[in-house]
């Protein structure tokens, strides 16, 4: 009996011992984390500080661009110890390395449309680490809601009559398809085109809605746009990457027919990995991040190194969108 005793009075101490540890070997070489969870304050959006928006739609022949910003925070910890798995919309510092991006990116994509982003609470970069499919779509979760909440708000104020263009970089790529699956088919009539800059689109993903059609050309409508760059198809990373269509922005091919950018750089679409091949690129402004991103793989090239092309699209498929 005592011995007995002695074992489960052991076990009770191990268990509470190891609550809130990242490892436990018996308790030894362990790393502590927070014991407890925090969820950000939801974003409220009809707030226009959750927005950022540029009107550059002068003669109102544009079209509508609602972007969804990448991934740009690590794990954190509050004041009382809760670690957080998620930006914070209502933190001035979150909003600001938001922002960095939906500028920059605001810069081409908005002249002679009306541009829309909102700040939402995208899963940090740790549910990406973990490179398994399950933790990122759980953790993800809640910023795909935060993303269809600002969805159908937009939706709600928008002129109907005006061509629609969705697109996201990285987590915001990933937003971009859980958009097509939440839309409604009045709202997929409106749609340009949908840009999935550095994510992937999966055979379940087109199983769950007919909304997801993959572009075959420069100026096809209602279509989604999706793009990853490598190196060498080696360094595909399946989480991100790993995709069932793609198209090359440069020449607008998906086969392997080589398309020339800024008069060094090769672009080559793999029709067998669904990927494009680069080349006369080191991408070396881009510092590999924890052997996930930019290693063989260009990941954080995706709105940038098109971006004069992907501009010119845009107001491409709005005009055969408005003929259609």
């Amino acid at each position: 009996m005592k011995k007995n005793k002695l074992w489960l009075l052991t076990t009770i101490l191990i268990t509470i011992c190891c609550a809130g540890v990242a490892t436990c070997h018996y308790c030894n070489n362990v790393h502590v984390i927070a014991a407890t969870q925090y969820i950000p304050q939801a974003p409220d959006y009809s707030d226009t500080t959750m927005w950022i928006t540029e009107d550059y739609d002068t003669e109102g022949t544009g079209a509508d661009v609602f972007y969804v910003v990448s991934t740009w925070e690590k794990d954190w910890i509050t004041a009382d110890s809760s670690v957080s798995h998620y930006a914070d919309v209502w933190n001035p510092t979150h909003r600001e390395r938001m922002a960095k991006e939906i500028n920059r990116v605001a810069a081409y994509m908005a002249p002679g449309n009306r541009f829309y982003a909102p700040y939402y609470r995208h899963a940090t970069i740790e549910a990406f680490e973990t490179q398994n499919e399950d933790t990122v779509y759980s953790r993800t979760r809640l910023a795909m809601s935060d993303v269809c909440e600002a969805f159908d708000h937009f939706l709600a104020h928008r002129d109907q009559r005006r061509p629609l263009v969705i697109a996201g970089f990285s987590q915001g790529g990933l937003a971009v398809v859980e958009l097509l699956k939440h839309m409604d088919d009045e709202t997929y009539e409106q749609l340009a085109a949908a840009y999935v800059l550095g994510y992937k689109v999966t055979p379940e993903d087109t199983l769950q809605t007919k909304h997801i059609k993959a572009a075959q050309n420069e100026s096809d409508t209602g279509v989604t746009i999706c793009y990853n760059t490598v190196k060498d198809v080696k360094y595909i990373k399946p989480v991100i990457a790993a995709t069932c269509m793609a198209i090359n922005p440069v020449n607008w091919r998906t086969d392997a027919t080589p398309a020339t950018l800024h008069d060094t750089i090769t672009i080559i679409l793999s029709p067998e990995y669904h990927v494009l091949v680069v080349s006369g690129y080191s991408g070396s402004e881009y510092k590999p991040y924890k052997n996930l991103l930019n290693v063989g793989d260009i990941h954080s090239c995706e709105p940038w190194l098109y971006s004069e092309c992907l501009q010119k699209n845009i107001a491409v498929r709005a005009r055969a969108w408005k003929k259609n």
